[in-house]
């Protein structure tokens, strides 16, 4: 018994061993299963991870490009705008009315300047101005007034303010007034052209148009404010921008230049803000006097709140576009003023600005003058920059800006497009959640499937056989499930990549046939290709009706020259490709090309009885197509193409390096036609002509001497596009 014991003692431990081993490693499934987890999940992390840095970039990126699109939208509306008004008022000055209406005003005001002061209408004035005026004033701006330091100094003035000012509630009022019935001069000259200047005034929203003589003196204002009849020398608004802008066009003593005044407060408006364009009037070359508009705020506000269809706009609910001047304040209005003015104002003092500003803007309804920006946006579009960045807005909310000069001459404005970070990067919260619901969900997509994988791979290779005999009958791609242990995971992982490599080399092997075949039909004819592939030598073809056409890019080398040499060949590419497609369309097989040539024949390949015909029209398509290019890329190419119709002979040169060609006389001759011509062009042999239809005009172009004789060497012409309707 004893002795039967050390064999099973030795067996045990035999048996053992391998236990010992294996709890020592893991099992081929745990190591498929921890590998496919990890790659899988890592994967997964990763590409979330990339997805989302790359995903919000671009949704910032779009969200940016939007808000320049619509910067540089209501920038060139502003500039028209005021091209607009600045030809207007241009226009205005030159027409006879306005030189008509100078005078008489001019004239009418000088006579009731010579004229003795009268004392009631004296007293009657300062007294507007000692508690009328005054109190309007002082509420308007928030500051003591003294009225008297406004009221007129001379009878023509105070004669003007007490029949055309004092009477009148308001400037709406005034406006419509014709005439007092003093009986003056100047009376009947605002009779007579008060209408037009009014006209003028309500139909392109000018805030007021007035008119000044030589002397300085407002001898005309449509809304009859308390301006009419003052001297901008000497008066009260000497300092005003209205008054800088008159000296400056009258210093200037241009006809037809405008002067515009920024926006400024202008005490006659009651300490708004006004902005003048002016412009001398003059009469046969002499210079008599001056016309001045005030800027439309409406017209400005309309331009920059897109008529307050923001959402139609791309703005959504918190967009906007608003002008800032050099000094800091707005030129335009604000969106939440417009949208909620009490919103507005307590968002605004938040932020910083002054309770009576604020306050002031609401009372007015325009942010013009009042509100202050002290942004980076701002800044940097102050210094000539333009550009987007993220940064705290007038408000204080963080907002997306895009900003920019204006460009307006003699306005030093900039433009910004806003809108909040909150509403822009939605789609970037948006898409955040919806990358991380997704990511989990395909973890534990793959875990799972990780599982089901794992005991798929380490299932016995029971069809390894039948494998191996598919593969044997042609079969390519088949592949088996390894088996329950490392030997026949070995097998199977040798026998996949066996079979792997022999698809991955038989797709190869047919790619390089496919790519061969492709290559030796892209520069020589079907024919000759199938008998250079089958080990002819020499391989030519005569052919008898062949119209050749040599075509040269005129001005390409000029171009070149200031290009780099990749961006010279991507052009020429572009413009080769445009040419074989032509040629495509219109039947005409391209022969070679060189840096600036191109070689084609008709009825080579293919024979065609209207080669001629053919080739012409695509001829015409390559002048057209070099047209279009240089009009798109604001270059100046150009064709000059020759023309033959005759023998020639195509074939395969060469041994080592095979190219294919084509000679004769029709080759040589075109080349000689287009070569000897320093115009560009399509100029075609007296062959080719002959077999012309009558609708394609030619004209002759000279004469050409060979070998035959002299040939006759016509151009044809460009046809005339047919203009519909």
């Amino acid at each position: 018994m004893s002795g039967q014991a050390t064999p099973t003692a030795a067996s045990t431990e035999w048996v053992g061993t391998p236990r010992s081993r294996s709890r020592a490693g893991l099992s081929i499934y745990s190591i498929l299963l921890i590998m496919l987890l990890s790659v899988s999940v890592l994967s997964s992390i990763v590409v979330g991870i990339i997805g989302y840095l790359n995903g919000t970039e671009a949704l910032r990126t779009i969200a940016y490009e939007k808000l320049v699109e619509i910067r540089e939208n209501r920038s060139r509306e502003m500039v028209q705008l005021f091209t607009t008004i600045e030809s207007a008022v241009r226009l205005a000055a030159l027409n006879d009315t306005s030189k008509q209406a100078a005078r008489a005003f001019t004239e009418g005001f000088a006579e009731l300047d010579a004229q003795p002061a009268d004392a009631a209408v004296s007293a009657a004035v300062e007294d507007y101005y000692r508690t009328s005026f005054a109190t309007d004033l002082s509420e308007a701006t928030g500051e003591d007034v003294d009225g008297l330091t406004f009221a007129p100094k001379d009878a023509a003035q105070a004669h003007l303010q007490y029949h055309y000012v004092i009477p009148f509630e308001d400037w709406e009022e005034a406006i419509l007034s014709d005439g007092a019935g003093d009986g003056s001069a100047w009376t009947e000259a605002h009779r007579r052209y008060h209408p037009y200047f009014r006209a003028m005034t309500q139909l392109l929203d000018y805030e007021d148009v007035l008119m000044l003589d030589t002397d300085g003196n407002v001898v005309y204002t449509a809304f009859k404010g308390v301006d009419l009849g003052t001297n901008l020398f000497d008066g009260p608004y000497r300092l005003s921008n209205l008054a800088v802008a008159y000296r400056t066009a009258m210093d200037r003593n241009i006809v037809g230049d405008v002067v515009l005044a920024d926006f400024a407060a202008y005490s006659p408006s009651l300490g708004n803000p006004a902005g003048w364009a002016v412009t001398p009037i003059a009469d046969d070359g002499v210079v008599i006097g001056a016309l001045a508009i005030e800027l439309p705020i409406e017209r400005i506000n309309g331009v920059m709140t897109v008529g307050g269809e923001w959402e139609l706009n791309g703005l959504g609910d918190t967009g906007e576009t608003y002008l800032v001047g050099r000094d800091g304040y707005m030129r335009s209005i604000s969106r939440p003023l417009q949208d909620d003015p009490e919103a507005y104002q307590d968002a605004a003092v938040a932020a910083g600005l002054e309770p009576a500003a604020a306050a002031l803007s609401v009372q007015n309804g325009n942010t013009l003058m009042q509100q202050t920006i002290a942004s980076q946006a701002v800044t940097k579009a102050l210094s000539g920059e333009t550009g987007t960045l993220l940064e705290r807005d007038y408000l204080g909310r963080d907002s997306l800006m895009a900003y920019s000069p204006l460009g307006v001459e003699g306005l030093p404005w900039v433009i910004v497009a806003q809108e909040t970070s909150a509403e822009a990067l939605v789609p970037v919260e948006d898409f955040t959640r919806n990358l991380i619901l997704s990511t989990a969900a395909m973890i534990i997509f793959v875990c799972l499937l990780s599982l089901v994988l794992a005991q798929v791979f380490v299932r016995p290779l029971r069809r390894l056989k039948l494998a191996a005999q598919r593969i044997a009958a042609g079969d390519e791609g088949v592949q088996v499930d390894a088996g329950s242990s490392d030997e026949l995971a070995d097998v199977a992982k040798a026998f996949n990549d066996m079979s792997r490599s022999l698809q991955v080399k038989s797709h190869l092997i047919d790619e390089q046939e496919r790519a061969n075949e492709q290559l030796i039909l892209s520069f020589m004819p079907e024919g000759m290709a199938d008998r250079y592939k089958h080990g002819d030598d020499a391989i030519t073809q005569d052919s008898d009706d062949v119209t050749v056409v040599f075509a040269d890019i005129v001005g390409f080398e000029e171009l070149a020259l200031a290009l780099t040499s990749e961006d010279a060949v991507a052009r020429l590419n572009d413009l080769i490709r445009s040419f074989d497609e032509a040629a495509e369309r219109h039947g005409v097989e391209r022969v070679r090309t060189t840096r600036q040539s191109y070689l084609a024949s008709c009825g080579l390949a293919t024979p065609r009885v209207d080669n001629a015909r053919r080739a012409v029209e695509f001829a015409l398509e390559l002048d057209t197509i070099l047209e279009r290019y240089s009009a798109q890329q604001g270059v100046e190419l150009s064709l000059r193409a020759g023309l033959d119709s005759g023998k020639v002979t195509s074939g395969l040169i060469g041994r080592a390096r095979v190219v294919y060609d084509m000679w004769g006389d029709a080759v040589n001759l075109a080349f000689r036609v287009q070569g000897d011509s320093d115009e560009p062009g399509i100029y075609v042999t007296q062959r080719v002509v002959d077999r012309l239809p009558e609708s394609v005009a030619v004209h002759p172009a000279g004469e050409l001497e060979t070998q035959n004789g002299t040939q006759r060497v016509w151009k044809v012409d460009a046809p005339v596009p047919v203009v519909e309707g």
